[in-house]
Parts: C-alpha cells; sequence; structure tokens
C-alpha cells in the first residue's frame, strides 16, 4: 500500500474509544487541508487571471490566502504528528534497544504533549488578547482573532495526536511514531 493509499484509508490504531476519536479527527484534518490548499490555489489563480486578463486584482486576495495559511499551518502540525512526518534527531535514539526506545518514544511523545497543551493555553490568551483590541482586516472588515482561531485548534490536535501516540506505547510491545506509524525505516529499492 502506497503513503497515499494508507492516508486515505487511515484507521488508528488505537482501541475503543480513543481510536474512534484519532480517526474522527484524521478525517477532519484531511478536509480541512484539502479544503484549504485547492481554496488558496483557486484563489492564487484567479487573482493572477484577473490582474494580467483584467488588469485588477482581487482587492481582498491576499487577506484571503493569509487566512488559508494559517489554517493550513496549524491543521498540519497535527497532520504531521498523526502520520509521523515530523522531524526527529533520532541518534541516540536509534542506538538504544527496543525497550530503551520504547521508553524514550513515551516520554518524547508526552513532554511534546505537554508543550503543545502550554502553547495552546498562550494562544487563547493571545486570542483574548487581540479580542479585546477589535482590530480586523482591512480588505474584509473580519475581525483578527477569527481568523487566528486555528492556531489553538491546531495545537490541541496535536497534543491530542501526541498523547495518544504515548498511550499507544504504552500498550503496544512494537516502537510507534504515531499511533499508526511504527518506528523503522523504509528500505528503498531502485529500479534499473
Amino acid at each position: 500500500m502506497t503513503d497515499e493509499e494508507a492516508e486515505k484509508n487511515y484507521h488508528s490504531g488505537l482501541p475503543g474509544i480513543l481510536g474512534t476519536i484519532d480517526t474522527l479527527i484524521s478525517k477532519v484534518e484531511a478536509v480541512i487541508l484539502a479544503a484549504g490548499v485547492l481554496l488558496m490555489a483557486f484563489n492564487t489563480i484567479a487573482n493572477v487571471i484577473g490582474r494580467f486578463v483584467f488588469g485588477e486584482s482581487i482587492f481582498f486576495s491576499g487577506e484571503v490566502n493569509r487566512i488559508l495559511i494559517i489554517m493550513i499551518t496549524f491543521a498540519g502540525i497535527g497532520y504531521a504528528a498523526r502520520h509521523g512526518r515530523h522531524i526527529r534527531m533520532s541518534a541516540i535514539y536509534d542506538a538504544l534497544p527496543v525497550g530503551g526506545r520504547r521508553a524514550l518514544m513515551i516520554f518524547i511523545s508526552l513532554f511534546t504533549s505537554l508543550v503543545m497543551f502550554f502553547l495552546l493555553y498562550y494562544s487563547v490568551v493571545y486570542i483574548i488578547d487581540l479580542y479585546g483590541k477589535g482590530r480586523v482586516l482591512p480588505a474584509l472588515s473580519i475581525p483578527i482573532f477569527i481568523i487566528y482561531i486555528w492556531v489553538p485548534i491546531g495545537f490541541l490536535i496535536t497534543g491530542i495526536q501526541y498523547f495518544l501516540t504515548a498511550i499507544k506505547n504504552m500498550v503496544s510491545r512494537d516502537v510507534y511514531l504515531s499511533t499508526g506509524v511504527i518506528d523503522g525505516y523504509k528500505d528503498t529499492e531502485t529500479e534499473v
């Protein structure tokens, strides 16, 4: 199965309600990311056509792309964590036996989850501050705090994902990078 097929057919490796929550969040993330990328492409293409064919840019195009970039970025961090696509520094980790790697992965996942929840708290504080200032986007007149709602949502989903990864590693004999990705390296065969 290719990576694309695995991502389309994602089903959590967690049992019971945790697996259901994980699978549901995965589907919501996939829709948000796909819609965000498609809307950004459509918006950018429409703006380019407007500028070069009709001589007028879409006045709110930059603000829409700004909103979509924030949405894609913070929905994407949970997606990367779920599919084990995050950056790892693994020299010491790779030298450990399976039990040591599992213990370290549990610690890393729990620590990262705590950091995400810490950032969630401060992003909510920041949004409350923006709300109090009453600033709006110049072209769309949307309150600025609304476009940053994706930040705490992204941190929440990512924190939950890392917490679920820690649980998966606690109940499994294998070492998991995420709830559905077993630790290891793929052997790539070169075609002649």
